[in-house]
């Protein structure tokens, strides 16, 4: 075996419990840490998502050099990389995280056919063949897949890696090109001391009052970890395994419901995964196939007010606004903001599918993709087809005072916390006295959604009817 080992840098930017790294440089004489700008992902990657990669490279460069070796890129795609690299090293072997998109996929099987690529685990903690009915056949349910999943053994504090104290160097004279620059992503500073901190920070002061509050959009209730994990900046072993100690160490039973319901949503990102896995055809259309002929709107005048926050509802205009701004929205709001697309405005879920992944940091297509389809309910384990939310309802639940509004739609912030949820029922008299106009300083609605309710019952029944 080749004793140049490349470590492929993938959803893994970081040198603390990295059981790629760790493979890597056992046996090593050389050891080459390297990322390839493949222009599949990067080029089509929002622009927030690519600069909070190529800061987290940066960040893991210096790292690098303060081991005494450095960040090694490479254009793309990843088979011309490794055939250039093979032109100075002719015998190397390839160790990676295993990834599970159907591009993932398919170019490791293209990269297994020339070379020796060693894929290990670190994405999810159970691979999505390891947690299966008992004759087989995965799940399609989550809380099945649940229970099964926490049958395994789980992992322990012991298992987590140190960063190493030294790594084999790197081969002489092995040429490099540097990273293209990008502006901080100003919400999500790319560095893994952030990742750290952030997630030091939930553990002690958050994690205890997840479940309570982790859908009120007007408190800070959420760890705002998913792009960290996403991108492999923390561990999703490290994420967990922390996560179960401090549930072992609360003697309250309140808190043990909080922290679990926290880890439980680290095991939906698994089930996705899953689905993704053994069902890829939900990357281009429905997993409940009676919901492929659902007579979708096209209409871009809709689409573009609600992308932009401008439907006239506040709580669905502060959602988008925030997704524009931050590269993020909060789990609750992505819920009501693809209700509003689907249900209020019966336009296809791929649009909004779409329209996230051109601007999420964390960008996970099988939990987008899984989002959106369980809104729509045209996905597995998914909402039912007629539940639909009201967006006045849920912004009244959701935040109460109407602070998460008047935070992201500033032309309401001077209403009375009465009307920033719904500002047309202010009588001409309150208008004036706050010298609003609706038309003029907020949108009418665009549509209304008593009148959508019904028009999407009857194009769902359709749709069914007719498959």
């Amino acid at each position: 075996m080749s004793h140049v080992h490349i470590w492929w840098i993938r959803r893994d930017i970081r040198l603390k419990d990295n059981q790629t790294l760790q493979a890597a440089m056992k046996n090593a004489e050389n050891l080459i840490p390297l990322f390839i700008l493949e222009p599949e992902l990067m080029e089509a990657a929002a622009p927030k998502r690519r600069a909070f990669i190529l800061n987290a490279l940066k960040d893991l460069d210096v790292q690098l050099r303060d081991l005494g070796s450095r960040l090694i890129v490479r254009q793309g795609p990843a088979k011309r990389a490794f055939a250039d690299l093979k032109e100075d090293f002719p015998d190397f072997a390839i160790f990676a995280h295993e990834d599970f998109s159907p591009f993932a996929r398919e170019r490791d099987a293209e990269i297994k056919e020339s070379y020796h690529l060693s894929l290990h685990p670190g994405v999810v903690l159970r691979h999505p063949t390891s947690v299966l009915k008992d004759d087989g056949d995965p799940y399609i349910v989550y809380t099945p897949y649940k229970n099964k999943w926490y049958e395994e053994p789980l992992p322990n504090p012991g298992d987590l890696l140190p960063i190493p104290d030294t790594l084999p160097p790197l081969p002489e004279n092995i040429e490099t090109m540097e990273l293209p620059m990008a502006e901080q992503v100003a919400s999500f500073p790319a560095t893994t001391a952030e990742a750290q901190a952030r997630f030091s920070d939930f553990l002690e002061d958050g994690i205890q009052r997840y479940k309570s509050e982790r859908d009120r959009m007007d408190l800070d209730g959420t760890s705002q970890l998913s792009p960290y994990l996403r991108f492999g900046l923390l561990s999703i072993r490290e994420a967990f395994t922390k996560a179960q100690v401090a549930l072992m160490q609360t003697k309250k039973d309140q808190e043990r419901k909080e922290m679990r319901t926290w880890m439980n949503e680290l095991i939906w990102r698994e089930f996705y995964t899953t689905i993704l896995y053994h069902f890829p055809h939900v990357m281009d259309g429905p997993f409940r196939k009676e919901y492929a002929d659902i007579p979708w709107r096209e209409d871009a005048t809709d689409l573009e007010a609600w992308q932009n926050g401008q439907t006239g509802y506040p709580v669905v205009d502060a959602c988008m606004r925030q997704l524009l701004e931050m590269g993020w929205m909060h789990n609750r709001g992505r819920m009501i903001v693809a209700s509003f697309l689907t249900k209020d405005l019966l336009i296809n879920w791929q649009a909004g599918e779409a329209w996230f992944m051109n601007n999420l940091v964390d960008g996970d297509p099988a939990a987008n993709n899984g989002g959106w389809q369980w809104t729509a309910g045209t996905g597995t384990d998914a909402a039912p087809y007629f539940r639909i939310f009201n967006p006045i309802l849920q912004g009244k639940k959701y935040d109460p005072e109407g602070e998460f509004i008047a935070t992201w739609v500033p032309e309401l912030k001077n209403l009375p916390k009465e009307f920033r949820h719904e500002p047309w029922e202010m009588d001409d008299e309150t208008a004036q006295k706050y010298d609003f106009k609706l038309g003029r300083d907020y949108p009418q609605q665009i549509v209304d959604h008593f009148f959508a309710r019904d028009r999407t019952l009857e194009a769902y029944k359709s749709a069914r009817e007719s498959g």
